[in-house]
């Protein structure tokens, strides 16, 4: 068994010796162009020329929960692209999360403000019924982060595509514009966007749906930079319509230096930080899942399979 290791973001050699450790029959590679067919390939933003060369694969592995830019690509055709699914991913969204929904709902960073300059502050309590908390996208992510910030008794709601069941959320559905989406988002002070980016979902954190929420509304986003409308967003804070943000991922990255929202009084920005891919936790369930498919396992039985159709 051969498998390739492509990414282009990433130290090499701790991947290939973590991989050859949790495969030992396998013989692991880096990838160049030339490399000889390989059956599996572990990817994070390969060339187009890495899928036109490797054409023998039997499934690509995806080291980060978002395939949009793997999507991108001209795939070979026939060959699954399995995600990660959590790999330690989820509990650190879900810390990010509840950080940012509890500073802003206590007012941290007024408090903050205020030492900074030498002030001895009193604000008065607010109540968590006042600040319900809206999650877009109920995968993985999204349902840890729903119930983590439910155990902190905020009300949580959650809006996908297709129904869902979580414990302490009230949950909707729906597409995109359909009755559901727009009682949730009516439903919601604070929005947190954990959608996986389709041509659907790009740019769905816009005018139009961001002032559905309810005054005084924050936003939180922690999936792509491709779901909000940057001039949209700084407009209803002006407005007064939002309280503000907390950005985590952007349209170009890193966040370039001109761009207002470093220096907006009411946006918090953030280094694309909110769940990072731990290595030895992928390296496993990656493992676990190539195990599985040369032991005769169908590619169905594994979690993470990407349909194309959809995005993720």
């Amino acid at each position: 068994m051969r498998i390739t290791y492509c990414c282009t973001d990433s130290r090499p050699q701790p991947w290939l010796e973590g991989l050859s450790r949790a495969l030992p029959d396998a013989t692991v590679e880096l990838w160049a162009p030339g490399a000889p067919q390989a059956d599996y390939a572990v990817v994070w933003a390969p060339p187009q020329q890495f899928f036109d060369e490797q054409v023998a694969l039997k499934a690509a592995f995806n080291t980060g929960a978002g395939v949009d830019a793997l999507l991108k690509l001209r795939l070979p055709e026939g060959v699954p692209i399995v995600r990660l699914d959590d790999a330690g991913m989820s509990v650190q969204m879900a810390e990010y999360v509840c950080h940012v929904v509890i500073r802003h709902f206590r007012e941290f960073d007024a408090y903050e403000a205020d030492v900074a300059e030498g002030r001895w502050s009193f604000r008065k309590p607010r109540l968590r019924s006042d600040w319900p908390v809206g999650v877009m996208g109920l995968g993985v992510l999204g349902e840890r982060v729903s119930r983590a910030l439910a155990q902190f008794e905020f009300p949580v709601k959650g809006w996908s595509r297709s129904p869902k069941a979580v414990e302490g959320v009230q949950c909707f559905s729906g597409d995109i514009g359909s009755a559901g989406f727009k009682e949730f988002l009516a439903a919601s002070r604070v929005l947190v966007c954990l959608l996986p980016l389709t041509p659907e979902t790009q740019n769905i954190l816009n005018r139009d749906t961001l002032a559905q929420l309810q005054p005084g509304g924050y936003v939180i986003n922690v999936a792509r930079g491709g779901h909000l409308v940057d001039e949209d967003l700084l407009a209803l804070i002006d407005s007064g319509h939002l309280a503000g943000a907390t950005l985590d991922v952007f349209r170009t990255e890193p966040l370039p230096a001109e761009h207002p929202f470093w220096s907006h009084p009411k946006v918090t920005v953030t280094p694309h930080t909110s769940a990072r891919t731990l290595r030895d936790e992928s390296i496993a369930q990656i493992a676990g899942k190539i195990r599985a498919l040369q032991n005769g396992a169908p590619i169905t039985a594994l979690a993470g399979v990407v349909d194309p159709q959809k995005g993720y």
